[in-house]
């Protein structure tokens, strides 16, 4: 079971970015998916999340209006598409999957991880 995410780069403040999480060894369409970010020196955090039991979407605050989170099941990914970028996202950024009925923006109740893509947002 793998989850790979791909798409991070060197971007300039108020670009746009499409990250991806493609999941081989199983399908995504039980799993809720959430995307989190580390920056250096701090904790993981939760961008956004998305629901499996409902197809429900939920987003950080320093995110909302800007990330979003969409899920093809034909092709068995979870893109996670940046607009607005701001220095502040710079960080590696993850996708998660998990059995679970909700989708928390908490890192702990995930129970697969990919390695991560870098997101450098700079002029």
């Amino acid at each position: 079971l793998q989850l790979v995410e791909s798409g991070g780069a060197l971007v300039q403040p108020g670009g746009s970015l499409r990250l991806s999480c493609a999941a081989s060894g199983f399908t995504l369409d039980y799993y809720s998916i959430g995307w989190f970010r580390q920056a250096p020196g701090r904790e993981r955090e939760g961008v956004g999340c998305f629901s499996s039991s409902d197809g429900s979407t939920y987003y950080a605050d320093s995110v909302k209006g800007r990330f979003t989170i969409s899920r093809d099941n034909a092709k068995n990914t979870v893109d996670l598409p940046m607009n607005s970028l701001k220095p502040e996202d710079t960080a590696v950024y993850y996708c998660a999957a998990g059995l679970l009925p909700l989708c928390p923006l908490a890192p702990r109740p995930y129970d697969y991880w990919g390695q991560g893509t870098q997101v450098t947002v700079s002029l």
